[in-house]
């Protein structure tokens, strides 16, 4: 595929303008967790006030997820989507407001992020259904991709902007440029008509509960689905009390790495998927998961050299290749979603996947920090990073997830 075939869907214009929408509020997104922290350490200075208000945000996110998948699948997506963002952008502009007039206190930005936490909640589902009614069926891995691009290389700016307007003007303000993306995303999303639902193949109105029961059979009914989804809980807790817990403070006892060579793993781990992101816009995929599933595999290897011999540069090369690895994965994943799942039911599904990882990314956290108090953590590790690699590499053991093909590939061979 040549580079003007692959940006080519930013010809159709309702996908140009939901590009640009998810591009602005993305922007908002990854600059949040900066403003965030330095909002609640201004007030505070304590790391468990932080812990406090972003657990009720991730609370509040995983009650409300499954509510949002059916909402999303009820609704127009994008109806959803602008409600979602004016809810966020309202919450952030208040909190905004309380720490620029010097009036917030801690349970109000608690209170605060958890409503923002429900607001997320129903965004997750909405996005996963709106790329298969807005693209062709044939550009849904480069219309992922671009998507892609643009979360990842916003992942590497939008901390570091963050981080300037909390030192010119005030974590304050950067919250309030954070609510205002969200407005700015609204209005790029009101060109973005859907097509109207097909009443016969829409499903039968029920409860909610019946609607959620319906996306459970189709979750359930899909071995290469409910495989992934399961190990994949495992793995993003692995990953996330690995990397997240254990890296900082392995890290800062190794002379051969310290903070800031630490910090340089991250930013190529965050350069990886932007690179990833590329090399997907130019090569189609016959058997997304298989390659997926590999690609994921390397986030052991980092893991692992952690607790063996820790130095920078050949860890910085080790996080480069995992973060490529996470985004060749991801690209693929939404691909297959958005192929192998009735439109009907999409954002249900989605929500049932969303579900299992932000589940286990807390998990993840509180049980490697208590294996941090109890073990030295250089073995945790190795350990981690094995068992790691053998779950990822261990669902090609499945049929239905090793011979998941792309479609749209297979037709043109």
């Amino acid at each position: 595929m040549t580079w003007g075939e692959a940006v080519s869907v930013l010809r159709e214009r309702r996908f140009a303008w939901y590009f640009a929408a998810r591009t602005v509020s993305t922007a908002g997104t990854a600059m949040a967790p900066v403003a965030l922290a330095f909002a609640v350490l201004h007030l505070t200075d304590s790391a468990g006030a932080l812990a406090q208000v972003l657990t009720a945000r991730t609370a509040a996110m995983v009650l409300f997820l499954l509510v949002g998948g059916v909402v999303s699948d009820r609704m127009s997506r994008t109806t959803v989507l602008q409600l979602a963002h004016a809810l966020t952008a309202v919450t952030q502009g208040t909190a905004a407001a309380l720490v620029i007039s010097g009036h917030a206190d801690l349970w109000m930005i608690t209170g605060i992020e958890a409503v923002n936490g429900a607001a997320s909640a129903f965004t997750f589902p909405a996005m996963a259904g709106i790329v298969p009614l807005i693209v062709d069926r044939t550009r849904l891995q480069p219309a992922n991709a671009l998507l892609a691009f643009s979360r990842s290389g916003l992942t590497v700016i939008g901390p570091a902007v963050a981080g300037l307007l909390v030192v010119t003007v005030g974590p304050g303000w950067a919250l309030a440029f954070d609510a205002g993306t969200y407005l700015v995303a609204i209005l790029c999303l009101w060109p973005v008509r859907l097509p109207p639902r097909d009443p016969a193949l829409a499903p039968e109105r029920t409860s909610m509960l019946g609607e959620l029961r319906d996306g459970w059979s189709e979750f359930s009914s899909r071995t290469w689905l409910w495989v992934v989804v399961v190990v994949f809980g495992l793995l993003n807790a692995i990953q996330f009390g690995a990397l997240g817990v254990l890296g900082p403070l392995v890290s800062s006892r190794a002379p051969t790495l310290g903070a800031g060579g630490w910090g340089l793993a991250l930013s190529a781990e965050a350069v990886g998927t932007v690179v990833a992101t590329v090399v997907m816009l130019r090569i189609s995929v016959r058997y997304p998961l298989r390659v997926g599933m590999i690609a994921i595999a390397a986030i052991a290897v980092p893991i692992v050299m952690l607790g063996l011999s820790p130095s920078t540069w050949p860890l910085v090369f080790a996080m480069f290749v995992a973060g490529s690895g996470t985004e060749l994965f991801g690209v693929g994943w939404a691909t297959a979603m958005q192929e192998h799942i009735p439109e009907a039911v999409l954002s249900r599904v989605s929500s049932y996947d969303a579900l299992g990882s932000f589940v286990a990314m807390p998990v993840g956290s509180l049980l490697f920090g208590l294996l941090a108090d109890g073990f030295d953590p250089e073995p945790v590790l190795v350990v981690s990073g094995i068992v790691y690699a053998v779950l990822a590499l261990g669902t090609l053991l499945s049929a239905s997830v090793r011979n998941l093909e792309n479609e749209v590939v297979r037709d043109r061979a």
